[in-house]
C-alpha cells in the first residue's frame, strides 16, 4: 500500500502594523494564500506575543507608535533568535528600507496601491528563503554528527587496537621474558645457549616497550576530567627527553575537560602541532600551553622556529588539514600565527560547556577479548 505524504505545515505569520484597515486587508491576503496570521498593532502587543510564539515570518510596519527603525526589530525579540522579518514601509522610507535590509531583512514592501498585488508573491519568496536556510542548517548538523561518529567510530578502533596490545601481546610478550629468565639457570652449564638468552630476553624487553608506546600513542588519554593536562604533561616530557629541543608544559591551574572525545582531539591537535614544530621549525623550545577563562579553553603550541614559509601559507598540508577537522568536530576554532624568524603559533579555542549541565558525549568502550591462557614457566 503505498504511503500518504503528509500535508506541507502551514506557515505562520504575525503582520505588525498601526493602520487597522491596511492590517486587515493584509492579514485575509495571507489567509487566501494558506498562511496562518496572527496581528498587532504596536511594539508592545507584538512583543508580547513573542514571548509565546515563534512565527515563521514576521511582517513589520517600521514605524509603529510605540518603536520604529532598525532597531525595533532587535527590541521585539531581545533573548530569542532572530524571526524572519519583512519590512513594511510608507512612501519616501526607502533609505530606511535600505538600512533594515542591510540589518538582515529579508525583503520590504512599500505601503502604495500594489501592496496587496505583491504582498503574496514577496512573501512567498520569502517563506522559501526561509526554508531553504533551515534546510541548510538541518544538513550542515547532520554532517557535523556523521563526522562526530565517524571520528568516534575510529577512536574506537583505536582502543581496541591498544587494549589488544597490551593486554594480549603485552602479556604474551612478558610471558615469555619471564621464560627466558627462569631457563638461564638451567642454561649456565652452556655458555652459548645462555649468552642467547640473554639476547633473547633483552629483544624481548624492548618489544615490550616499543608495544607499551604503541599502546599508549594509540590511547593518548583516559576518561577522567583531568587526563588532558595528564597526557599533555607526559607528550612535553617525551618529546624534551629526546634532546631536539626544550619542550615543556604550561597550565597555570586545573583545567578539567569531562568529555573523553573532546579531550582525545585536542591532545591530537597538540601532538600534530608539536610534530609539525619538529619537523619543520627548526627551533629550540616548544611551549605547550593550556588555559582556561570563563569557561572558553585555549591550547595553544608555539615555537621559537623560522616560521612558515610564505609560499606555503595559502595552502595548508595535511597535517593543519587534520587538526582543523579535528577543530570542527568538537565545534572549536582552530588558528596559526606564522611570524617570519619568530615561530609559528597554533592555537585552539572551545567553549566548554558547564560540568553539571551537558552531559559530556562518550566513546564507547572497546570490546575486550578474553585474556590469552597462562604460560607456564619452566
Amino acid at each position: 500500500m503505498p504511503s500518504v505524504a503528509s500535508p506541507a505545515p502551514v506557515p505562520l505569520l504575525l503582520v505588525v502594523d498601526d493602520d487597522e484597515g491596511l492590517l486587515i486587508l493584509m492579514a485575509e491576503a495571507l489567509r487566501a494564500e494558506g498562511c496562518a496570521v496572527e496581528t498587532a498593532r504596536t511594539a508592545k502587543a507584538a512583543r508580547t506575543w513573542l514571548e509565546g510564539h515563534t512565527p515563521d515570518l514576521l511582517l513589520l510596519d517600521l514605524n509603529l507608535p510605540d518603536g520604529s527603525g532598525p532597531g525595533l526589530v532587535a527590541a521585539l525579540q531581545p533573548d530569542k533568535p532572530p524571526v524572519p522579518f519583512i519590512a513594511v514601509t510608507g512612501q519616501g522610507d526607502e533609505r530606511v528600507a535600505v538600512e533594515i535590509m542591510k540589518e538582515g531583512a529579508l525583503d520590504y514592501v512599500m505601503k502604495d496601491t500594489a501592496l496587496l498585488e505583491l504582498l503574496p508573491t514577496i512573501v512567498r519568496r520569502a517563506l522559501a528563503a526561509v526554508a531553504q536556510e533551515k534546510a541548510l542548517l538541518t544538513a550542515q548538523a547532520e554532517h557535523k554528527r556523521l563526522e562526530r561518529e565517524i571520528l568516534a567510530v575510529g577512536e574506537r578502533e583505536r582502543y581496541a587496537i591498544g587494549a589488544d596490545l597490551h593486554d594480549n601481546l603485552g602479556q604474551q610478550l612478558t610471558a615469555l621474558e619471564l621464560m627466558c629468565t627462569a631457563l638461564k639457570s638451567e642454561a649456565a652449564p652452556h655458555p652459548k645457549l645462555a649468552k642467547g638468552l640473554d639476547s633473547l630476553g633483552r629483544m624481548l624487553r624492548e618489544a615490550i616497550t616499543q608495544t607499551r608506546a604503541l599502546a599508549r600513542g594509540l590511547v593518548p588519554v583516559g576518561s577522567d576530567p583531568d587526563a588532558l593536562q595528564i597526557g599533555l604533561t607526559e607528550l612535553a616530557s617525551r618529546i624534551d627527553s629526546l634532546g631536539r629541543v626544550h619542550c615543556v608544559f604550561e597550565c597555570p591551574k586545573p583545567v578539567l575537560v569531562a568529555d573523553p572525545f573532546v579531550a582525545g582531539h585536542l591532545y591530537r591537535i597538540a601532538q600534530e602541532s608539536v610534530n609539525n614544530a619538529l619537523k619543520h621549525s627548526r627551533g629550540k623550545h616548544v611551549t605547550i600551553r593550556l588555559t582556561s577563562a570563563n569557561r572558553l579553553l585555549t591550547l595553544s603550541v608555539a615555537d621559537d622556529g623560522a616560521g612558515l614559509p610564505k609560499s606555503r601559507s595559502p595552502k595548508p598540508g595535511l597535517g593543519l588539514g587534520v587538526m582543523q577537522h579535528r577543530a570542527r568536530a568538537i565545534g572549536a576554532q582552530l588558528e596559526v600565527v606564522s611570524k617570519r624568524d619568530s615561530g609559528v603559533t597554533v592555537e585552539c579555542h572551545l567553549s566548554l560547556p558547564p560540568l553539571k549541565q551537558c552531559p559530556p558525549i562518550r566513546v564507547p568502550p572497546p570490546l575486550r577479548r578474553p585474556p590469552p591462557p597462562a604460560v607456564a614457566c619452566s
